[in-house]
């Protein structure tokens, strides 16, 4: 034989007719005639066949798929030249056949056995390393943390155990632990005792594995075996999940008693499979960590709904530059007066820039423009003030805005408007004309010496005040996708909205600037309606009169 593996040598057999080469052959070798009785074997052969002796029977001296081998190519079933292949012992044979004259047979046999297990092993990796894509794939197919908790025991349990137990990384005594067994995956959250499973607390801290010949498998605690789990636990390896920094958990794999238990290199294949569901489990709870922050300052960066205030009604609209954003440099806000008989500030702006970096300023301006409410009743000061915070902050951005104080007196609601550097408010009369509030001024943040000025007006049941950014008048499309909507359509447009109420307003020039826009880029466009209602009856802050019925 070829392994060093191979059988001892054996004494001499005597001469047939096929030859003497044979005998002296580096490989076992055996003359079998058509009948097939053995008529001579070498030295190799004999140490391999010891019962395989002269007028044996091949058929009991030698294993099955040699005899069957050995008929096929006496009947003539098979291509004379092919070999024959299977196993004698621990060794993998390759037996060529050589048929004589005289109908006698030579069968060289050929230790494969290195071959054989090079195979099976470059097929055991080829297999662990599709399943090693295929669990990258569907593990970082979801960045939810429970549904990537699912998949690492399922895959788990399908392909590297009879089940498999996820540990969560958490602080505290109480831990998610996720179960695969039978195709089925079970969540809950237990308060456990990590130091019960042997090398689960070290795991859980990122520490290497401890072999499963060192773990007592009928020690494990019940919170450890999944439910329906039959027959008593025969191997386990506990391997911790690497994350960034720290370990996102562990992973509890068991096999039963009728198993064979987990070799070292199962164990080596167990950890490389935790260390992609570590990344992916890390990964998917980084990106709800950070989904949960931006819900959360988001809140603060979205315009807020507008509603009702002391009998006056406001609404608001804002649309980001692009789809995928929900805020943007223009924003509105609306500050209610405590008292029926004070003002209510309204404020509407435009920062320069676009997406998160002018969101980011807006959420400053709006904070200090909350700060600063106590002197709303001075525009210009209050102006004054929002420059000198804007200059001495980090940004370098500068804003446009538009103040506006209201309150109603009867049924007149008076208006006291003050333009930072920004389009000057547009007012609905009744009868649809349509005129532009003389205010004009310094856009802020960019000048330390600014000068604004104050326009009053007063608004008639019906009337309409609209405060709108340039995203409204430089909203380009048309026909030919080049023209930019205008002050001069914004007017004749707004002019059809007269006596509708601020929502209705609201929604009819967001509805007019998107079907001029289409498809095409444009700025942030945000617009803000103060409309003075029909009835004269005084109302509170929530939409409710003094005796608590609604108008």
């Amino acid at each position: 034989m070829n392994s060093a593996e191979g059988p001892p040598h054996a004494a001499q057999s005597p001469m047939s007719s096929v030859g003497v080469a044979w005998m002296t052959a580096p490989c076992p070798a055996l003359v079998v005639d058509a009948a097939g009785a053995v008529v001579e074997v070498n030295a190799r052969a004999a140490a391999l066949f010891p019962e395989a002796v002269c007028g044996a029977w091949l058929e009991d001296t030698a294993p099955g798929w040699l005899v069957e081998g050995h008929r096929r190519v006496t009947t003539g079933g098979a291509d004379p030249a092919g070999p024959v292949q299977g196993r004698h012992g621990p060794w993998s044979l390759e037996a060529h056949p050589t048929p004589g004259a005289d109908g006698d047979v030579v069968w060289w046999l050929l230790d494969d056995t290195d071959r054989v297990l090079a195979e099976a092993a470059l097929h055991d990796e080829r297999e662990r390393t599709a399943f090693l894509a295929d669990a990258s794939t569907r593990l970082l197919a979801s960045l939810n943390a429970e549904r990537c908790m699912e998949v690492t025991v399922q895959l788990a349990a399908e392909h590297l155990a009879d089940a498999a137990v996820l540990v969560a990384s958490t602080p505290g005594r109480r831990h998610l632990l996720a179960f695969g067994f039978g195709g089925a995956v079970t969540h809950r959250a237990e308060r456990i005792d990590p130091s019960m499973v042997p090398g689960l607390a070290e795991a859980l801290q990122g520490f290497p594995p401890v072999p499963s010949r060192w773990i007592d498998a009928s020690a494990l605690p019940g919170w450890a075996v999944p439910d329906g789990f039959e027959g008593p636990v025969g191997s386990v390896v506990v391997t911790p999940l690497p994350g960034p920094g720290f370990p996102a958990g562990a992973l509890i794999l068991l096999r039963r008693s009728d198993h064979a238990a987990f070799d070292a290199s199962e164990e080596v294949f167990a950890r490389v499979f935790a260390a992609r569901a570590g990344a992916a489990l890390s990964a998917a709870r980084l990106y709800q960590e950070q989904t949960r922050i931006t819900v959360t300052l988001m809140a603060e960066l979205l315009p807020p709904v507008l509603r009702r205030v002391h009998g006056v009604e406001f609404a608001g609209g804002y649309r980001a530059s692009t789809d995928t954003e929900r805020v943007g440099g223009d924003f509105y806000d609306v500050h209610p007066a405590a008292r029926a008989d004070q003002e209510t500030l309204a404020v509407l702006g435009d920062v320069c820039g676009k997406g998160l970096d002018a969101a980011v300023l807006t959420g400053k301006i709006r904070n200090t423009l909350q700060a600063l409410l106590p002197l709303a009743d001075d525009h210009h000061q209050l102006l004054g003030m929002l420059n000198e915070a804007l200059l001495n902050s980090r940004h370098t951005r500068f804003a446009t805005l538009v103040l506006a104080s209201v309150r109603r007196r009867g049924g007149t609601t008076r208006l006291r408007l003050t333009s930072a550097g920004h389009p000057a408010p547009l007012i609905v009369r009744g009868d649809g004309t349509v005129e532009a509030a003389p205010t004009a001024g310094t856009l802020i943040g960019a000048l330390s010496d600014v000068r604004f000025s104050t326009a009053e007006a007063e608004l008639q049941p019906g009337e309409t005040c609209l405060l709108y950014t340039d995203g409204v008048i430089e909203a380009r499309g048309g026909p030919l996708g080049d023209a930019m909507f205008g002050e001069e359509r914004l007017r004749a447009r707004l002019g059809e909205c007269a006596g509708l109420p601020a929502e209705a307003v609201v929604e009819r020039i967001q509805m007019l600037v998107a079907e001029w826009i289409e498809g095409n880029r444009h700025d942030d466009v945000a617009v803000m309606a103060i409309t003075a209602p029909h009835t004269t009856h005084p109302t509170a802050v929530d939409g409710r009169t003094p005796d608590g019925s609604t108008v």
